[in-house]
């Protein structure tokens, strides 16, 4: 008698992990981090693929140049003041335990639209390598920073500290492409997915369209969303050689 382990019966299968996030969220910073760190530990992770969709917090703000984060948000949610200064150090105290310096005494509040529109040229030039660090730039320049990501040529010099000119993008080439319009739809298409699948926070994950997990939750929850994931897209079948036994006997 011979007991046989069960065994994939084809290839593993590619897991697609669609976020929904805004570079404006601070939140949305966390939840990055805590989900790499996830998925940096996943045994599959060689087969899952990440892509960042866009999401707009605050569409209403006009494009151009920011204003301090702090008046808009006492402005345009209609909270004192004191309340929202403990809201930023509350946000602060976790962010420096994932390893990151918010600065909300310079943070500017703009319009992220562009923003969003940068980080699908983004995958355009160099795939999702490349989305990871502009991801990073923008959120370091926004969070830490304090640049004003509003201002004309900001988000050219932040494709340049990203590293779009080692996939062929200079200076030039990005600002043609955002003065052109491009990618436009594309941050388009995400918004509207985004409310086809009711999202109205974010950050917001989504595993092949089945599995969901909103917030910037602890590393251990976003490993569950990857097993699950990985469950349902891999599941695992006994091959039909040999004997075995089973719970009636063997």
């Amino acid at each position: 008698m011979t007991l046989d382990n069960p065994v994939f019966t084809a290839p593993p299968r590619t897991v697609t992990v669609e976020v929904w996030s805004d570079v404006a969220c601070p939140w949305c910073w966390i939840g990055k981090r805590r989900f790499a760190t996830a998925l940096r530990e996943f045994a599959h992770r060689d087969h899952v693929d990440v892509h960042w969709r866009s999401y707009l917090l605050s569409p209403e703000t006009p494009a151009g140049p920011g204003r301090p984060e702090i008046d808009a948000l006492v402005e345009m949610k209609g909270l004192p003041r004191e309340r929202v200064e403990q809201m930023f150090a509350h946000v602060a105290s976790v962010g420096a335990g994932e390893g990151l310096r918010y600065d909300f005494a310079q943070t500017l509040a703009f319009n992220t639209f562009d923003a969003h529109r940068l980080l699908h040229l983004a995958r355009e030039a160099g795939g999702g390598v490349l989305v990871e660090t502009t991801m990073e730039a923008l959120f370091s320049a926004h969070f830490e920073r304090g640049v004003d990501l509003g201002a004309d040529g900001a988000l050219v010099a932040v494709a340049a500290r990203a590293g779009f000119a080692a996939h062929g993008w200079d200076d030039a080439r990005v600002t043609a492409a955002l003065a052109g319009g491009a990618a436009t739809d594309a941050v388009r298409e995400d918004l509207a997915t985004a409310r086809a699948l009711g999202v109205t926070g974010v950050p917001f994950f989504v595993v092949d369209r089945k599995y969901a997990v909103s917030g910037a939750q602890p590393a251990e929850v976003f490993a569950q969303l990857l097993d699950a994931g990985w469950r349902e897209a891999n599941p695992l079948a006994a091959a039909p050689t040999g004997d075995t036994c089973s719970d009636d006997g063997c």
